[in-house]
């Protein structure tokens, strides 16, 4: 049952006509409950209160599937607008954004122009910018995207998805770029052609690419609310002697967070990610397909309406 649950929401979450129908209705369903807002205004806001509760966070305007360029190129500038507030505010916030929100179903050039004009402006504010990953079928072209920008500048990383088969040998190619890499097990729908089918085999591919990237000696973000995988890292950066400040956990806005503010006082950085703006459909339907609770919590929250 939970499979097909968790199939049925991400089916809907790629559907682009129910993501435009969505935008006119705001965020109601429940989806406020994991978006910040619509605005950067409203974004900020919560950013401060987070910081206030010392989290660390990453936020993201969200936006994906974009065919236009001018679009793409509103999105890039909207971008550019929330990492002049996080400077102006002076608040501990990273940048997250999806490459095809930039533009890459349109053209390279187009995401190229895109990021070295988001990059350039985090560049001046002290401000790291994450690509995050997408669906298998842009995962290689995102990397080599990623590999491109890393040779120009020092303030971005990318995502990793410890679902996919051909996720070691990525981690073995971009070890040669030092990489800052948010680690996850990774959110959409696959086949069973480029994706481990079954949670044990992603488990324990997502240990080994922790332990990987740690022992490696880069940054680890480990995105994650299982409490064995969190536990998994504590005991090995306590078995390999790693400072706490080469790794970090990261976590949802909205999810779990009572065990967000338990590692903050254990002394552990966590950092919570906070998207936000009108295109949050696809983003919740993916919210919705992690974990059944998540459901309940909606359809309670509808019944009350």
């Amino acid at each position: 049952m939970e499979r097909a649950m968790r199939n049925f929401f991400l089916f809907l979450s790629k559907n682009k006509q129910l993501t435009k129908l969505a935008k006119s209705y705001g965020l109601r369903f429940g989806a406020g409950r994991f978006v910040a807002g619509d605005s950067i205004k409203q974004a900020t806001a919560v950013i401060r209160e987070l910081n206030n509760q010392k989290l660390a966070v990453t936020i993201d305007y969200l936006g994906e599937f974009v065919d236009d360029e001018s679009e793409a190129n509103e999105m890039a500038d909207e971008c550019v607008e929330a990492i002049k507030a996080i400077g102006r505010e002076n608040l501990d916030s990273q940048l997250s954004l999806k490459m095809t929100s930039m533009g890459l179903d349109i053209s390279e050039e187009v995401v190229i122009r895109n990021m070295r004009k988001i990059l350039n402006e985090a560049e001046k504010q002290g401000v790291f910018v994450t690509i995050d990953m997408e669906d298998h079928s842009r995962c290689g072209q995102t990397i080599d995207i990623f590999k491109r920008l890393k040779s120009e500048f020092d303030n971005v990383g990318t995502v990793i998805q410890a679902y996919l088969y051909r996720t070691l040998d990525d981690m073995e190619d971009l070890n040669a770029y030092s990489p800052n890499l948010r680690l996850v097990k990774g959110a959409y729908k696959e086949s069973s052609e480029v994706a481990f089918p079954d949670k044990k085999d992603v488990d324990e591919n997502y240990r080994k690419i922790i332990k990987m990237h740690l022992l490696n000696g880069n940054y680890t973000a480990v995105a994650t609310h299982d409490d064995a995988m969190i536990e998994y890292t504590k005991e090995l950066v306590k078995e390999h002697n790693i400072p706490k400040d080469q790794f970090e956990f990261q976590m949802l806005y909205g999810i779990r967070v009572e065990r967000q503010h338990e590692l903050v006082k254990d002394g552990y950085k966590v950092r919570v990610y906070v998207p936000y703006g009108t295109d949050w459909y696809g983003y919740f339907m993916r919210r919705l397909a992690e974990r059944p609770a998540n459901v309940a919590f909606v359809l309670k929250g509808v019944m009350k309406k």
